[in-house]
């Protein structure tokens, strides 16, 4: 005959045989033989087997702890702690009256659980009101860690505060700023999303948005595709149990969220064999991040605990028992805080042995609600002072906090390929004490998109797709025609801006589709584009003003800028030889004249008769003589003689008077006349146009540009009074025809237009408004800070100056000092005209002089020529009448040696 029992092991075998289902066969001994019992509660939700194995182990090693705590020989009363442990499924009343029912009709002196977040308040308070301890191996709602409220309450596993610091630090490691947190809408979720975000906060860090998974619809609340793609971050935590991972995963799959846009941190590893191989790839990369124990990270642990539990699951429960390396970490917290109550149990009981009270006492009734744990302040102090070597770590509990002080481990898991498709490898260890460091067995990190190189954690622009809206402006963008291969005429664009765009691609990796903007688009019409969708971007000359900051983003600037005035060149002056005259009006002249004369007759009037260099000389002489010293003295010359008498003295002392003012009046004078004469330009600067130096309405602007803003902000303080303009050319044709006189522009095309194209026009003054040109982005754009970086580098690389230097330092018209403040010779020419015709009329005079001389000189050299034609024509004579027989004859060569001796 087959007892009871066997009968139930049967019933219980054929169950698991036919269903296939998550329940295992057991031999445990019976737990409610003794009257001291501890409860144990396991989650464990239907069809979900990753709970299931968790609740498994973790009741496994609840049991394993109390049958221990026999071989030890740890009574309580001469009685040893038996236990009941019951499952619960998510519903926070189910859990709380499997714990009443418990309770009505059993000793319990401890709760060990419950498994989830949203039953802990419940069960907790229930405690709390029989004033009995529950200990959690798994609950990690940070809200649960208020020791003022939760008296009662404690846990092995590290709370959410702890896996928090955790996943900051790990941010910190990466250099990521940013995340996207998916949380499901219960205590857990809540709990866990808020403490995530109180972290970051205060380590400068943003949870760019928080996302809610519906437990009960099984739904994220929202589109969650719209919510990715339009975050400027690319990491996203998800916050929920494992049991919910699977259908938030391939959702994300379906919407091709993850790998290679997307970095996904898990709160929870899951098996990936049940989902289809073709999305292996798409999952390699993600993270998840679990609390362990103390020897997966090399910290002490205590393993003859640990040896002799896993001796007695597999004694009792061997079909269950996975081998010591893959037993759940939350079985180990769940050994741990069983064995926390067995070791404060004993320890109370061992001082109250002389109490009137029995050291388990209740009072009341039997009734759940109505029993009151005697002892329980002792109970819960002991467990305060809690310290010991558990088998995951380290076990000390204090009066601060429900959490336990000391132990906090975790482990990151990367999802890696691997011979039998894809699963989680651990590649990164952590500790309170330690920081994040690289595990002891990892290899590499495969990084989504199976890249070796950390992502950045933003959103980047690889692999996007951008409409680039450029509008030409040369050099900027310069737009020739020219016809294809095909015979077609198509727009061929050179210049600063498709080479930046060219850079741009070759550093971050998207595919431009440049849309040129139409010849009459204003730059406010190219922002406005933006705002409007039509263009992703916009890269130009475009200004970055406080006013289009309102409607757009700008990026780093990709070019430094200023306003410069651009004016025609004035034509050179009519030549005027007498112009060094100008100094002094003619009648001033004149007036200069008759005074040198005039002292000149007086001074030869008053030295004639006393100064020996009047004597013996004509009287003409004698005056021009006096007119020499006073042109001398006038001029500050002087001259060869002196004066004798006093009278002299004193004209001469008028002279020196005289020509001390002449001279530096002249002087200051004929410097303004050439420096003004230079400055032909009807302004000098920006500042003139502010003092209405020039009529407004000579002064263009383009409508729709910066120069119009700074217009009506600094010079007409609104209104508009100024020469409006459409287009660029429209300036320029303007500005030759004399429509206007002045207008703003772009120091880089202004400089580059004059230099090279419109050699008759040129830019005056000094620049002002200093600001710079910058990518249109639209509003808060999530690729902007990809955007900037790469700019960044650009510049800090050289890159963006060579650009500069490329185009902008070409020049094809005529290099001419434009400040240059040189005389030309049609200043000075009719100076030097003068100094000419002096040096003639001096060598006029000088042969007049010698006349005489030169008459005799020349006289006597044509007698001399006439006597030598004479005298060379007569020995021309007499040689040819010489005789023949001279010519003929012959002297011996003996002769002529005895005539020379």
């Amino acid at each position: 005959m087959i007892s009871s029992w066997n009968l139930q092991r049967v019933l219980l075998y054929f169950m698991v045989a036919q269903l296939n289902v998550n329940y295992v066969r057991a031999a445990w001994p019976l737990g409610n033989s003794s009257n001291i019992q501890l409860l144990g509660l396991f989650d464990n939700l239907s069809n979900k087997s990753e709970s299931s194995l968790l609740s498994i182990h973790s009741r496994a090693m609840f049991k394993s702890a109390l049958l221990l705590s026999r071989q030890y020989n740890i009574t309580i009363g001469g009685q040893f702690i038996g236990w009941q442990s019951a499952e619960t499924n998510g519903n926070i009343i189910d859990a709380l009256s499997k714990t009443c029912q418990a309770l009505s009709y059993s000793n319990i002196v401890g709760i060990v659980g419950p498994g989830l977040s949203r039953e802990a308040y419940l069960v907790v308070d229930f405690g709390k009101t029989i004033g009995i301890p529950v200990i959690s191996y798994s609950v990690t709602d940070p809200d649960l860690s208020n020791r003022n409220v939760y008296r009662n309450f404690f846990r092995t596993v590290p709370s959410d505060n702890s896996t928090a610091l955790a996943i900051v630090k790990l941010f910190a490691r990466y250099n990521w700023t940013s995340c996207i947190v998916i949380y499901q809408n219960d205590a857990f979720g809540t709990g866990g999303s808020k403490i995530i975000n109180e972290a970051f906060i205060n380590n400068n860090l943003i949870v760019d948005q928080l996302i809610i998974f519906d437990i009960v619809t099984l739904r994220i609340r929202g589109d969650l595709k719209n919510y990715l793609i339009n975050s400027p971050t690319r990491i996203v935590i998800l916050w929920v149990q494992s049991s919910y991972i699977k259908s938030i995963l391939e959702n994300a799959i379906r919407h091709d969220l993850l790998a290679p846009q997307f970095t996904w941190i898990l709160c929870s590893s899951i098996s990936l064999q049940n989902f289809n191989e073709t999305f292996y790839e798409k999952l390699i990369g993600s993270f998840s991040i679990e609390p362990v124990t103390g020897s997966v990270v090399d910290a002490p642990i205590n393993t003859t605990l640990l040896n002799a539990a896993y001796q007695i699951w597999q004694q009792y429960e061997p079909e269950t028992f996975p081998g010591a390396t893959n037993v759940n970490s939350y079985a180990l917290f769940a050994f741990d805080a069983t064995w926390t109550l067995i070791k404060s149990l004993e320890n109370v009981c061992a001082t109250l042995k002389n109490n009137s009270y029995s050291c388990l006492s209740f009072i009341g009734s039997s009734f759940c609600f109505h029993r009151r744990f005697v002892h329980s302040d002792l109970l819960l102090n002991t467990l305060c002072r809690t310290d010991f070597l558990g088998v995951s770590g380290r076990i000390k509990f204090n009066f601060n906090v429900t959490d336990r002080i000391i132990g906090s481990y975790y482990y990151a898991q990367n999802v890696q390929p691997s011979s039998n498709g894809s699963g989680f490898v651990p590649v990164l260890q952590y500790s309170d004490s330690t920081d994040w460091k690289t595990f002891k067995q990892a290899n590499v990190i495969i990084w989504p998109g199976s890249s070796l190189v950390p992502p950045t954690g933003r959103a980047i622009l690889e692999g996007i797709t951008l409409r680039i809206g450029v509008i030409e402006s040369p050099p900027f963008t310069i737009v020739t025609n020219v016809i294809d291969e095909v015979g077609r005429n198509t727009s061929k664009l050179t210049g600063y801006v498709p080479d930046l765009i060219q850079l741009l691609v070759d550093k971050i990796g998207f595919t431009p589709n440049i849309q040129l903007a139409p010849p009459n688009q204003t730059y406010a019409g190219l922002v406005q584009e933006v705002v409007n969708g039509h263009y992703d971007i916009v890269i130009g000359d475009v200004t970055i003003t406080a006013t289009r900051r309102e409607l757009v983003g700008f990026s780093n600037a990709i070019f430094d800028n200023s306003l410069r005035i651009i004016m025609r060149k004035t034509p050179d002056a009519s030549i005027e030889m007498l112009s060094f005259l100008k100094p002094f009006s003619y009648e001033l002249w004149l007036l200069v004249l008759g005074a040198c004369v005039y002292a000149g007759l007086l001074i030869c009037f008053i030295e004639r008769q006393d100064n020996e260099m009047f004597q013996n000389r004509s009287v003409l002489s004698q005056i021009t003589m006096s007119i020499w010293y006073s042109f001398g003295n006038i001029v500050g010359y002087g001259v060869d003689f002196h004066v004798n008498t006093a009278a002299g003295r004193l004209i001469t002392a008028g002279l020196y008077m005289l020509s001390l003012i002449l001279v530096a009046t002249y002087t200051a004078n004929l410097a303004s006349d050439l420096t003004i004469s230079k400055s032909k330009d009807s302004i000098s600067g920006i500042h003139d146009i502010k003092n209405g130096k020039m009529p407004f309405n000579r002064i263009g602007i383009r409508m729709g540009t910066a120069g119009e803003d700074y217009y009506l902000r600094e010079i007409s303080f609104g209104s508009r009074s100024y020469y409006p303009l459409k287009s660029r050319q429209e300036m320029y044709d303007s500005l030759l025809a004399g429509i206007i006189d002045a207008s703003f522009m772009d120091i880089g095309t202004a400089e580059y237009m004059t230099n090279n194209i419109y050699c008759n026009l040129t830019v005056i003054g000094e620049d002002f408004d200093k600001g710079g040109f910058g990518i249109v982005t639209p509003k808060e754009w999530l690729y902007a800070k990809d955007l900037d970086v790469n700019i960044l580098l650009l510049r800090e690389s050289g890159e963006l100056d060579d650009l500069r230097q490329k185009w902008f330092q070409k020049r094809n018209c005529l290099n001419l000092d434009e400040t240059s403040i040189a005389m030309q010779i049609n200043s000075l020419g009719g100076l030097f005209l003068i100094f000419t015709i002096g040096t003639f009329l001096s060598l006029l005079l000088f042969l007049w002089s010698k006349r005489f001389i030169i008459k005799n000189n020349s006289l006597s050299l044509l007698r001399r020529k006439k006597f030598l034609f004479k005298r060379k024509t007569n020995m021309m004579k007499h040689s040819s009448k010489t005789p023949n027989y001279i010519k003929n004859s012959r002297i011996p060569l003996s002769t002529i040696v005895h005539l020379r001796s």
